[in-house]
Order: structure tokens, then C-alpha cells, then sequence
């Protein structure tokens, strides 16, 4: 009997437990980190929009959040200026592509490893990976193992911002549905992103595009208006100059592969644009930083260095072009907001283009293009990216104004589309601070979701 009455008794203060830590799940992130007095954010980006994107979320958690904010992880330079000490070089996590990756297999599993011991010694309420989902979700996966073994009931939310482009590929909506194992909550940056994501038992948000924070800037410098003050000793030879915006990519590898084959086509637009200046963005990454420096002194045509760091300088830039070329990527978002007519070309590894040839399901790579279904933006891939095609779209793209002025247009009709609706954002929006209408950003929105997220 006594023995029975005891097995009673421990089965209710098992039962007492549960719902104990049931309900300690339930309370918002800031309401567990009230309990430490501070708030901890383990926060990885591995590559230059990722590091835009995070130290812009990181700014608005500070801005928002009632408690002190400590943040660890990876991140660039964007990142560290908010309070972020890097592991190592985010530069390290910068390989995109199949083929690409396999000689760095060896340093990313080193790489992934330190960042786990990390994460797990910081002891975070809140992990925060930013796009980079290879290396991304390797790490919520391994961290949520962590804490099913350590049977902790109070363990960290994962969010991750950028949903992986699942829209893009054959069958990739279907492997939605494993990502609810290990994160909690995904920022998606597209329109339509959401429903899918919570359709395959994903929580998902709408935030909007984090360019768009951007578009008072974008909107200020309208081509042919600016000047480029933020250049300093830096002028244009003339002012009857054709001046290209020359953007090569963020990471090592790809700026290696496309630079040389942009340089040919500057060569071969030399003789109809015997005035043609380029300016060339340099991302924020001291290798590539380098290899641009290097690369000048057979640069054909005279060049201005833009460097990272200032979005108004970027804009300057834009704003004084007539064209510009740039390696695929979030830059073409950029440049069609800033109404900048652009030609995007993409080379690979023919085993990767191969591979994306055979699964992709959308005929564009371009962003712009992609969302609104129609060629707006030029694009010259794989084999058709040489030297004489850039150099033949460059000059129609100089010369022909109907082609010039579609890609206008469809810019006004691009923001409105990567932009979340105004009632969508004030209801979602928690007011830690006041926030007027202007401060409704996807940094703000992203940043309030975490602060008042519950994990069910």
C-alpha cells in the first residue's frame, strides 16, 4: 500500500514537471531572459548580404528589446560594428555551389564544430542564423540534438532569416517539412513564402525585404541626379563620360571567375565608348578587397574603386551610371530599386551549371525577374556569359531607351511586391518603443517576432 501510495505521488510531481516546463515553453523569449537579466543572441551570417541583413536585425533588437542585449556567433564587419566579436573570418562560410565546396568540405566540418561549442557554452535564449542554409541548418539541426540528449525542456528558439528557395527547384517544396524538427520560426523575404512555409508545418513571417530599407535612399538618388561626393579625391575624367557600375560578387571564388571575363568585355566596349569609366564595387571582404586591387593594373578601361561600407555612397554610384553588370545575386534586387538598367551574368563550375540545369524549375536567375515572371533584367548564364555577349547586351543596354526604360517600370512594381501590407505589419508589430509608421521595417518586424515569440 505504501509502496503504491509513493508511485502515486512520484507519477504527480512527474505530471507537476511537465506541465511546469509546459508552461515556461510558453512564455516569450523576453520573458526567459528577464529571468538572466539580459538577453543572448547566438547570430551567424556567412557572407555579405547575410552581414547586412544581421546587423541591421541586431540594431533593431537594440532598439527594441526592454533588456540588455549580448550577442556571439559569426558575422562580418556590418555585424561586429553592432556588437558582435566573430568566432573567425565570416569569409571562411563564403563558398556557394556544388563542386565549389567539396575542397573546403574539411574546414567547413572544423568550422561547424567550433561554432556548436560555442553556441552550447554561451548558453543563448534566442539562435539566429541568417540565410547560408547549408551550413545554417547543419548547425540547428546538430544544436537541437544537443539539447533532446541534455533533455533540456528549456532550451534555445531558432529562428532563421531568409527562407531557403525552395521555389526555385524541382521538389523542393517538399523538403519544407523536416525544417519544423529544427527551426522554430523562418523570416521569409518573398511574397507568398509564408503561406508555403506554414502549409508544410513551418511558422513563418513576412517581413518584407531588407532592401527596402534602403528606398529613401534608392528614391533620393535617381540616375543622372547625383554626384559622387562620398569619392572624395575621385572625379569622372569628363562629362560626357559612359560611366558602368561594375559588380563582380561578395564572395573570393566567384569574383575570381567573373572579374576576368567582365575586364574582356570593358576591353571590347572600349572602341564604341571611347569614354567609358567604370566603377567598380568592392564587397565587404578583404580577399576580394585584395584580388580587385591586384586585378586593376590590367583593368582596361580607367576605373574608380567603390568600397562597402556606405549604402548613400553605393547609391552615388548608381546614380551616376548608365548601366551596370553584376554577378547574380541579392545586387540585382539593388540595382532594379534604384532604377539602374542591368545585365546579370552567372558562371559556375560546368558540373554545377549542369546540376542547376537539370533541377531548377524557373527559366530566370535573377530575382526581379523571377518575381514578376517577365525578362525585364538582360541575363547572360553559363556558356552565354563571354566576354563578346556582355559586351553586345552592354550596348543595346546603353543605347536602346525602350529597353532601358522596362526595366524602369518594373521597378515601382517590384517594391510594392517585397513589401509586407501596412495592416499585415501593425498587427504583427509588438511596441517595445514607439514605433511611427516609417520605422516599420522588415528589421523591426523580424526583431519584434523574437522578442515576443512563445514557442508552442
Amino acid at each position: 500500500m505504501i509502496l503504491r501510495v509513493s508511485k502515486i505521488k512520484l507519477r504527480f510531481r512527474l505530471l507537476t514537471q511537465r506541465l511546469a516546463s509546459f508552461e515556461a515553453m510558453k512564455k516569450s523569449v523576453i520573458e526567459k531572459a528577464a529571468v538572466d537579466g539580459e538577453l543572448r543572441v547566438f547570430i551567424v551570417a556567412g557572407e555579405v548580404s547575410g552581414d547586412n541583413i544581421g546587423s541591421r536585425l541586431m540594431c533593431s533588437l537594440k532598439k527594441l528589446s526592454p533588456l540588455p542585449l549580448r550577442f556571439h556567433g559569426v558575422g562580418g564587419s556590418m555585424m561586429c560594428k553592432q556588437g558582435l566579436t566573430s568566432l573567425f573570418p565570416m569569409e571562411d562560410l563564403a563558398v556557394m555551389g556544388l563542386w565549389e565546396l567539396l575542397p573546403h568540405l574539411y574546414k567547413f566540418r572544423v568550422k561547424l564544430k567550433e561554432t556548436i561549442v560555442a553556441a552550447a557554452m554561451f548558453k543563448p535564449h534566442v539562435v539566429v542564423t541568417v540565410d547560408s542554409k547549408g551550413f545554417s541548418f547543419r548547425l540547428l539541426k546538430q544544436l537541437r540534438a544537443r539539447y533532446n540528449q541534455q533533455h533540456l525542456d528549456n532550451s534555445a528558439v531558432h529562428f532563421h532569416y531568409v527562407a531557403p528557395s525552395f521555389w526555385a527547384w524541382k521538389g523542393g517544396e517538399s523538403r519544407l517539412g523536416g525544417l519544423s524538427e529544427f527551426v522554430d520560426h523562418l523570416f521569409c523575404i518573398l511574397p507568398n513564402e509564408e503561406s508555403v512555409c506554414r502549409e508544410h508545418g513551418v511558422e513563418a513571417t513576412f517581413v518584407g525585404h531588407p532592401l527596402l530599407e534602403d528606398i529613401n535612399l534608392v528614391r533620393a538618388c535617381k540616375p543622372q541626379e547625383s554626384k559622387l561626393e562620398g569619392l572624395g579625391k575621385y572625379s569622372l575624367p569628363s562629362e560626357d563620360s559612359t560611366v558602368i557600375s561594375v559588380l563582380p560578387g561578395s564572395r573570393l571564388q566567384e569574383v575570381e571567375r567573373m572579374l576576368p571575363i567582365f575586364s574582356k568585355a570593358m576591353k571590347l566596349l572600349k572602341d564604341p565608348f571611347p569614354n567609358l569609366v567604370t566603377l567598380i564595387h568592392v564587397a565587404s571582404n578583404s580577399q576580394v578587397d585584395h584580388y580587385i586591387g591586384k586585378s586593376l593594373r590590367q583593368w582596361p578601361v580607367p576605373a574608380i574603386l567603390v568600397p562597402s561600407g556606405s549604402t548613400q555612397l553605393k547609391y552615388d554610384a548608381f546614380g551616376v551610371s548608365q548601366a551596370a553588370l553584376c554577378t547574380s545575386g541579392t545586387v540585382a534586387v539593388e540595382l532594379q530599386l534604384a532604377c539602374l538598367p542591368s545585365l546579370v551574368a552567372y558562371r559556375a563550375h560546368f558540373l554545377t551549371e549542369l546540376f542547376i540545369r537539370y533541377k531548377a524549375k524557373i527559366p530566370y536567375i535573377s530575382l526581379p525577374n523571377i518575381l514578376l515572371d517577365s525578362p525585364n533584367i538582360p541575363e547572360a548564364l553559363f556558356r552565354a556569359c563571354n566576354p563578346s555577349n556582355l559586351a553586345l547586351i552592354l550596348e543595346r543596354l546603353l543605347l536602346d531607351e525602350e529597353m532601358r526604360g522596362k526595366q524602369v517600370v518594373a521597378a515601382e512594381k517590384l517594391a510594392r511586391l517585397l513589401h509586407p501590407s501596412e495592416s499585415g505589419m501593425s498587427s504583427k508589430l509588438v511596441h517595445y518603443s514607439d514605433l511611427d509608421s516609417h520605422r516599420n521595417t522588415p528589421s523591426n518586424l523580424a526583431a519584434s517576432t523574437i522578442l515576443s515569440y512563445a514557442k508552442r
